[in-house]
């Protein structure tokens, strides 16, 4: 297959999946994922409802509840995914958060609620750094921009399904129905995966074998790895502008607009996922083609996505209408649809294969925790000292937001360091 990477040809004696089949496979299992994340966001108003909780509440049961032991479990399952099968290590976090996200329709209350969130958390931690690091296995780097943008599509179908799906399946069957019916299929899925996708056999032994380096001797090598600092910080800024509006978009435009809650979040959804799968299509063709020519071009693209596509949703969120707001909607998910593409591509480029995923799940944790943590919490915590209204809101997503401008100027920075780090890596 013209996708596979070099592993296949250095075992061409083990039958390996179709890299296709593996990457749509990981598709489908990502977008649950990422749906089975916006869901609550899709739901605040019912469950604000029924619990009586205020915003500060809600970002904190989107944000740290969710994130912290998905940071603290993220780390050790990927040194796990360095030396096993990254196969059933994916699968096994699909049934976990899957099954709950169906303990959460059975919440009771606040603390049994974010009960669940965290379970929810410590289950998609096994998905990202092994579903990379796999990847980069069954495709070369030439054609990685593409198969990592094919994945991301994942965010917005995702969006799509929590924020549009999750009101409407509120509205019909309420809002604990919601993460049931959201929530039962991925624990069939988790199975699938097992049967659809082979791991790689990975070297034993020579330059390219797999050895289980300490892990602070990881991070001490990436502490003195300038590129992958700057995109860490870069990743970090971009992630938490973009999560804080992407998960408080939806109710900024039922509050601003006096919507229907339903109408309104299912508009926000389709309008900025849809041209967000249409950006992230786009990046990953452009970086696949700009690559050829030199290594590094996914990430100064993703730097100035980054930048542009800030500019887009403060506007956005400023908008005198409902009608504007989804006119900058456009852009700002053309823009911003595919710049952590760029990211992730530079990070399997920049990185050996001997702590690919471990020094992945570090990176992921790291703006995981920046953008997840603070960016929902952080834009609730000011609304509600604020008084909780429309505007209210659009001034504590205005206070976050902006940090995607340094985010776009870190990227900028780090490229410049992408080669000859990449080669200090590979000599030590």
């Amino acid at each position: 297959m013209a996708g596979r990477s070099n592993v296949t040809d250095a075992q061409p004696a083990q039958r390996l999946s179709n890299p296709w089949v593996v990457l749509f496979t990981l598709l489908v299992v990502s977008i649950f994922n990422f749906a089975d994340r916006y869901l609550i966001t899709g739901l605040i108003g019912d469950i604000k409802a029924e619990f009586n909780v205020d915003d500060g509440y809600m970002g904190l049961l989107i944000g740290p509840a969710f994130v912290v032991l998905y940071v603290v479990a993220g780390v050790p399952i990927a040194r796990l995914a360095d030396k096993s099968s990254r196969v059933k290590i994916i699968a096994a976090g699909c049934v976990m958060w899957s099954a709950c996200t169906l303990a959460t329709g059975f919440a009771t209350g606040p603390v049994t609620l974010a009960l669940a969130r965290v379970g929810v958390g410590i289950g998609e931690a096994a998905f990202a750094a092994p579903a990379y690091s796999l990847l980069a296995d069954y495709f070369r780097p030439e054609r990685r921009g593409m198969a990592y943008a094919i994945l991301g599509l994942a965010t917005y179908f995702g969006q799509i399904a929590g924020q549009a799906g999750g009101p409407a399946l509120g509205a019909a069957f309420g809002w604990h129905a919601a993460f049931w019916i959201m929530g039962a299929p991925g624990i069939l899925l988790g199975l699938l995966v097992v049967m659809l996708i082979r791991e790689p056999q990975r070297a034993t032994s020579g330059p390219s074998a797999v050895v289980q380096i300490p892990f602070m001797t990881i991070v001490q090598r990436l502490k003195a790895t300038p590129a992958y600092l700057l995109m860490m910080g870069s990743m970090g800024m971009g992630t938490l502008s973009g999560v804080a509006f992407g998960f408080w978009g939806p109710e900024l435009f039922s509050r601003v607009y006096a919507m229907d809650p339903v109408q309104a979040k299912s508009a926000f959804a389709i309008s900025f996922g849809l041209s967000g799968m249409a950006g992230m299509l786009c990046f990953g063709f452009l970086a696949d083609r700009l690559s050829q020519r030199d290594k590094v071009w996914p990430l100064r693209l993703s730097g100035i996505a980054l930048a542009c596509a800030t500019t887009m949703i403060l506007f956005a969120t400023w908008s005198d209408s409902f009608r504007i707001a989804l006119l900058f909607a456009v852009p700002a998910g053309l823009l911003g649809g595919g710049w952590s593409v760029g990211f992730m591509a530079m990070l399997q480029y920049l990185l050996p294969v001997q702590f690919r995923a471990s020094a992945t799940a570090l990176f992921l944790a790291v703006t995981t925790l920046l953008g997840f943590f603070l960016g929902p919490w952080l834009a609730g915590e000011i609304s509600s000292q604020l008084g909780n209204g429309g505007d209210a809101l659009r001034i504590g997503l205005s206070c976050i937001m902006p940090v995607g401008f340094l985010g776009g100027w870190l990227a900028l920075l780090a490229s410049r360091r992408i080669e000859r780090d990449r080669l200090a890596l590979a000599d030590e």
